[in-house]
């Protein structure tokens, strides 16, 4: 039996209703994605966090169509994301992303394309060429929405921020005045975009873009339909390590250049979307005692400074 890290059982204990259930089943998931998919050497990565995710071996199997080699193995506990992540990888069909394999969608297991070297792209020292490839994926990766597939709706996740004021009986708690009035403001036009909406990947930033063989490709996608400058939005905020500790307006200033250059949005829609992000982030990361988010509203006032 592999070890997981209580990092991870805590994780999943606490942000899915049925993760403790999951958690026991996990052992017998893996041993039935193994007998499926032909998969040796099974070696759970780091950081495991919302996911179980391992590299592994895949023995060939040529007449059940399995090549074989390094891949990669994807397992969930049952949730919607989860699901518009494979249909979204379904979709991109390995351009600008890293390939779907196989999947069985019952048991919310999929095997991935490993990529090789790896490296992420917060591993640049270089932050404007490491803008510029983001933009480049970025417009590989979009795609005209299908109707009915299930996938998410970026309108859908700033609904949630309808439950704020209504928390703190009419007021904004520990998100600062400003930051939620200006979001209340200016999000109505910012989903309004008259552009045709896109499938995106919803949370692109500089640790879900991998080098490989085929170029600079994204893994995780969300799959989330909604104007395109949202895509901005994770990525200014990234990556979370150090940004603030380095001069953080500057790069911020330059990074919206590079990306209003190269996808043709207007310099103040891409920061209005950091803004409305880091509102929605520091949302999702709040805490019952009101901690938490603060990262995210620290990048929401450079942001503001800059605009």
């Amino acid at each position: 039996m592999m070890q997981l890290p209580d990092s991870f059982i805590k994780t999943i204990s606490t942000a899915y209703p049925n993760g403790r259930d999951w958690l026991e089943q996990l052992p017998s998931l893996i041993q039935t994605a193994a007998e499926s998919w032909h998969l040796t050497e099974i070696n759970p990565v780091p950081t495991l966090s919302y996911n179980f995710v391992a590299f592994a071996r895949q023995h060939p199997q040529p007449g059940q169509g399995l090549a074989g080699g390094e891949v990669v193995l994807k397992i969930g506990p049952p949730n919607r994301e989860l699901l518009s992540e494979l249909k979204t990888l379904r979709l991109f069909n390995g351009e600008g992303a890293c390939r779907l394999l196989d999947a069985d969608e019952s048991s919310y297991s999929f095997v991935l394309e490993r990529l090789r070297p790896g490296q992420m792209l917060v591993e640049l020292t270089d932050d404007e060429a490491a803008t510029e490839i983001a933009a480049d994926v970025m417009q590989r990766i979009w795609r005209n929405p299908l109707a009915g597939q299930g996938f998410i709706k970026l309108s859908e996740w700033f609904d949630e921020l309808n439950g704020l004021r209504p928390r703190y009986q009419g007021g904004t708690g520990p998100f600062p005045k400003w930051l939620v009035e200006r979001v209340e403001t200016n999000l109505p036009a910012l989903l309004a975009d008259p552009n045709p909406p896109v499938l995106m990947h919803g949370d692109f930033h500089h640790f879900n873009v991998l080098s490989s063989e085929r170029g600079w490709l994204v893994i995780d996608p969300k799959g989330v339909i909604g104007p395109r400058g949202y895509e901005c939005g994770p990525l200014l905020i990234n990556p979370w390590a150090d940004f603030l500790k380095r001069d953080a307006a500057p790069i911020t200033r330059r990074r919206i250049s590079i990306l209003s250059e190269r996808l043709g949005l207007a310099r103040d829609v891409i920061c209005e979307w950091g803004i409305c992000h880091c509102l929605l982030s520091s949302w999702w990361d709040l805490q019952p005692d009101d901690t938490g988010g603060e990262y995210a509203l620290a990048c929401a006032d450079v942001f503001a400074s800059v605009s």
